[in-house]
């Protein structure tokens, strides 16, 4: 994503201005609300393609070395 910045918009508004949204979600995440909740976020398929590649790094506990868990235990 180009900014850490999160646009926040409503349900209804998002309804009436889909295409700007669209545009506005290639920069960065838009978080669709209902009731002043945050219901759905809106990304781009890059970033979530980016997402999924990190979601998928897995390494299995066994091959974690005892400086790794002594990391972990480390950090806050």
């Amino acid at each position: 994503m180009h900014s850490d910045e999160i646009v926040t918009v409503t349900a209804a508004d998002f309804q009436r201005n889909i295409g700007l949204y669209q545009d506005e979600a290639l920069r960065r995440p838009v978080v669709i609300t209902k009731n002043g909740r945050p219901r759905t976020v809106l990304i781009s398929a890059a970033e979530y393609e980016r997402l999924i590649r990190c979601d998928r790094r897995v390494t299995p506990a066994g091959e974690v070395s005892d400086r790794h868990f002594a990391g972990f235990r480390e950090a806050e």
